[in-house]
């Protein structure tokens, strides 16, 4: 490695030793708040161990972990070196695949006899070729010699894949992954490293790679290209993985690999380099975390675990941003102050559920700094000609800071000199290093596919960055900031009162069970809130479900409502309050069934329906934030009642990171 100019090369110390002692090496600690744990990266998993243990419940264990990634084939593959030397036998990379869920593949390990003390995993979500075991990973070359697990999409697999054939190559897969170990082979002539070198370089597309071969048996290789892959550093051993949950209880010391850096990993050393065999100093960075966040405990699923953690990451967004004289900490974001007062206009780019929150963003940002404001899906941002300049400031908001689209659409905005904010979970993503700045939501790891806590932390992280920007600018009346910071700090109490209500909500899940379809209606800035709540609703329990704005129904949607149908209303304390009682009217004319949500107090609705769901009062400024969580408990149940997975919805993974 290079370190101010000079070669150096990192050695591991024995196992006795301190490691990388902190009088020698600055290593930052990184507050387990900061950490989304990378979750959403490339919808598959890579975990790979190489030390002094046997690599196999190793290599498993991180693949549990890193299971919501995808789920739907696993595999493993070990150089069995530490068995050649007791048994001397043929050199072989033992390798055991699957289809479906990480046990199936524990449950044939009971059954075989694999031993080695360096393996590389893999759990996939499908992109190139069925579910299926000979579609899973790892894939190895022709000759058996190299084995691969890649996340990712390679692009160009087709042209690749037809001059490997003329080669007299024999595909076994339908995937796009299977040329790279065999586009290594074609390369290789006794150097490991150089080989990748030379066939990454002609992959098109997004990879991370981990990579072993039989000819040398005692490293891992890794390589990466906008899909994240990280290093684990220990005593005993080191690990490549594509999330931080996979080794937490292995290490705490993390090198995150940047694009088109390789890494040769072995027990007692990991070396760095680019493409062009430069050597790199990785920063080294030590994750302060609590394993117990990672895990359920006391729940019976991640995603109601999570949900009923958002009181407490709401806290500590505030915490972290918010000073003890109410003021938002605005040097921790590097921000260009006489930029956002003259900004022009403001566009916030997203996917999925960040995109929900992007528009009741609009809502918030336009109402407090009267800056126009639109949001566009990432996916269609990147493929358009959007009217943006210097004066334009983007806004991109991804739990991960890695999701393809919205990293995409970031530089397409750079392109046109705009100023980047970005609004991440994970340090050092992606996105946080195209960013000017990042509003770090500090959720913590969000196990469960469908997103709760993040989407109210993307919220809270709008709400802040609105109101220091009005106040930049000069659009607030006096006392206005401290009022609304006050109101925030009380959401975190409200929303602890509506978490101790979700039997209630159980109980109307129960009767409204087998309805085939659902229909939710929000007015204003909750209507963001009623494409959350259906998203949801789709996500876990697979029932057609449609968010739509209140005030549309008569333009279509009232076409669909009969007795087989149940409609979501989100009724707030707004002057168009009347208009939506006037909605629940024609809902019932016609046999729809109706669940409401309302403010406490309200004795009004009781006319109409039985099946409520009171809110603490709250500004209605504020309300998606609490709002949400009913239609959370709503999904949740439903999707539980019916017997569902919701931790590993189906053909769902935590992220979209390729198109």
């Amino acid at each position: 490695m290079s370190f101010l100019g000079v070669s150096v090369r990192v050695r591991l110390p024995a196992p006795k030793t301190l490691f990388y002692s902190k009088r020698k090496m600055h290593i930052p600690t990184i507050p387990m708040q900061a950490l989304e744990y990378d979750k959403e990266i490339i919808m598959c998993g890579i975990m790979g161990y190489v030390g002094e243990k046997e690599a196999i419940p190793i290599v498993l264990e991180g693949l549990k972990k890193l299971e919501y990634r995808g789920y739907d084939s696993a595999g493993i593959a070990i150089n069995n070196l530490s068995s050649r030397a007791k048994k001397k036998s043929k050199p072989k990379i033992s390798i055991l695949k699957c289809q479906g869920r990480i046990s199936n593949l524990e449950s044939f390990f009971h059954k075989k006899h694999m031993c080695g003390h360096i393996g590389i995993g893999h759990t996939r979500w499908a992109t190139h070729g069925e579910p299926s075991r000979k579609n899973a990973h790892p894939h190895q070359d022709c000759n058996g010699r190299i084995a691969v697990v890649h996340n990712g999409i390679i692009e160009n697999y087709e042209a690749l894949k037809k001059e490997l054939e003329k080669d007299n190559c024999v595909f076994r897969s339908q995937t796009d992954s299977e040329v790279i170990p065999n586009l290594i082979s074609k390369f290789y002539k006794g150097d490991l490293k150089k080989a990748v070198q030379k066939a990454v370089k002609k992959l098109k597309g997004s990879y991370a790679l981990g990579i072993i071969s039989i000819d040398e048996p005692e490293k891992i290789l890794a390589i990466k290209n906008d899909s994240s892959l990280i290093i684990g550093i220990s005593r005993n051993g080191n690990f490549i993985a594509s999330d931080v949950p996979a080794i937490l209880e292995y290490t705490k010391k993390i090198i995150y690999l940047q694009n088109k850096q390789i890494a040769v990993i072995k027990k007692d050393s990991v070396d760095i380099s680019d493409l062009d065999n430069k050597q790199i100093l990785p920063k080294i960075e030590a994750i302060s975390y609590n394993i117990d966040t990672a895990k359920k405990g006391k729940f019976e699923d991640f995603m109601l675990k999570e949900i009923c953690e958002q009181p407490s990451v709401l806290s500590k967004i505030i915490s972290q941003w918010v000073d003890s004289d109410n003021r938002i900490k605005s040097k921790k974001l590097n921000l260009k102050v006489d930029f956002l007062r003259n900004v022009e206009n403001l566009i916030i780019v997203a996917c999925g559920t960040a995109f929900h929150a992007g528009l009741v963003g609009k809502y918030v940002l336009e109402y407090l700094t009267r800056i126009p404001v639109w949001v566009d899906l990432a996916s269609e941002f990147r493929y358009r000609k959007p009217i943006i300049n210097k004066n334009s400031l983007i806004v991109a908001i991804s739990q991960s800071g890695e999701t393809a689209d919205t990293l995409a659409a970031v530089r397409k905005a750079k392109e046109s000199k705009a100023h980047i904010i970005s609004i991440c979970n994970v340090y050092g993503s992606a996105l946080t290093r195209e960013s000017d700045s990042t509003f770090y939501t500090y959720a913590g790891p969000e196990i469960s596919v469908a997103s709760t806590k993040a989407y109210t932390a993307q919220l809270m992280t709008l709400y802040l960055f609105a109101l220091y920007l009005a106040k930049l600018r000069g659009n607030l009346e006096k006392n206005f900031f401290k009022k609304a910071i006050s109101s925030l700090k009380k959401v975190v109490a409200q929303q602890e009162r509506i978490i101790t209500t979700s039997k209630n909500i159980k109980r109307i899940a129960k009767r409204h069970l087998h309805f085939g379809a659902f229909l939710y209606l929000g007015r204003g800035i909750n209507f963001p809130t009623a494409l959350e709540g259906a998203l949801k609703l789709k996500e876990l329990s697979y029932i057609p479900a449609e968010g739509y704005a209140a005030g549309e129904m008569k333009h279509g949607p009232i076409a669909l409502i009969d007795e087989y149908r149940a409609v979501v209303c989100i009724v707030d304390d707004l002057p168009i309050y009347y208009k939506m009682l006037s909605n629940i009217q024609e809902i019932i004319a016609r046999k729809g069934k109706v669940i409401v949500i309302a403010s406490e107090g309200n004795k009004q609705l009781e006319n109409f329906t039985k099946e409520l769901i009171f809110i603490p009062k709250i500004d209605s400024l504020f309300s998606p934030l609490l709002n949400v969580i009913p239609l959370q408990f709503l999904a949740y149940y439903i999707a539980k009642l019916k017997g569902y997975d919701v931790d590993r919805p189906r053909n769902l993974a935590k992220s979209v990171t390729v198109e």
